[in-house]
């Protein structure tokens, strides 16, 4: 294998065709550098210089191996450079998880403010479900994860980033759907609902069931969704009700969004890290604990500013 410092040897003698100006360059005798040329050739088996008396050129191989070495050196210097970026969180690559309805608040406001104050690193994303952030940490597929309120697992640390009230999500032709103020959640008791299976978020899925619980019935899902986003989603198509964190409440054409009477129920979104997570995790998890804090979106605690 070609050690790093044979290829800045041959390079240097290899542009300046001359071994004592490639010597001079390299700050060093000409003779090991002649002698490290030689040991070179012998260890690939061929020519990679043809050297008269008065001149120095490149052999067929030698052109080829040039372009390798420019390489290998150009690949260790950014090596060199991503680990002491990375050590000082300016730099190097983060793979994150979210959950479907992080993506559209607060993650995009999360990542424009990392990349402005750390910019450089390369982010990598996959949508995931709750109950995957835990094993992506820890097996270190991911580096950081932003989930709907979990306990923390051994090995990991879990932030608060900010509890969400929940409202409730009609089709546009429920007749509760264009009624103003808020929403007694027992007049749903009997209609077709949304839900979600436990073990996509646990805590999300308990905070539900909670809530119909403390309205007084308990709901017969008639439809299975895998996230908020779908849960949405399913609504709009007509197919039932559901209750969904507030904040993921956007505008949608056939849906409407009403809050609920009389609940203090809410539903927490989580950030996520491995216990040791590195300077640039816990990096984003600052930013994420900022921004969550200062731009929270106003509907998730005025419910007169839901969107109809």
């Amino acid at each position: 294998m070609v050690e790093i410092r044979q290829a800045r040897y041959f390079v240097a003698v290899a542009e300046e065709l001359h071994f004592g100006r490639a010597a001079q360059r390299l700050q060093m005798s000409q003779p090991p550098l002649s002698q490290a040329i030689k040991q070179l050739e012998q260890r690939l088996g061929c020519e990679l210089l043809h050297r008269t008396q008065r001149s120095v050129a490149l052999s067929p191989a030698g052109a080829v191996f040039l372009d390798h070495c420019r390489a290998l050196i150009r690949h260790a210097e950014e090596a060199e450079t991503a680990a002491r970026q990375a050590a000082t969180g300016r730099g190097g690559r983060l793979n994150l998880g979210a959950v479907a309805s992080a993506f559209s608040w607060p993650l995009p406001l999360v990542l424009e403010r990392f990349h402005e104050t750390v910019p450089g690193v390369e982010i990598r994303t996959q949508e995931i479900d709750t109950h995957e952030a835990a094993a992506g940490l820890l097996d270190r597929s991911l580096d950081w994860a932003i989930v709907r309120q979990t306990a923390p697992v051994r090995g990991t640390t879990a932030t608060p980033l900010f509890a969400d009230r929940f409202v409730a999500a009609l089709p546009v032709h429920h007749p509760a759907a264009d009624a103003t103020g808020p929403l007694d959640l027992a007049d749903l008791a009997g209609a077709p609902w949304v839900w979600l299976h436990r073990q996509i978020s646990p805590d999300y899925h308990d905070a539900m069931a909670g809530l119909c619980r403390a309205a007084g019935f308990s709901p017969v899902p008639a439809h299975w969704a895998r996230s908020v986003t779908s849960q949405i989603a399913m609504v709009e198509c007509g197919l039932g009700v559901t209750v969904v964190p507030a904040a993921a409440s956007t505008s949608r054409p056939a849906v409407r969004f009403r809050p609920l009477h009389h609940t203090t129920a809410t539903i927490g979104l989580t950030a996520m890290t491995r216990s040791n997570p590195g300077a640039l995790a816990e990096r984003l998890t600052v930013i994420a604990t900022q921004l969550t804090t200062a731009q929270a979106p106003r509907h998730t605690t005025d419910p007169e500013a839901l969107p109809s």
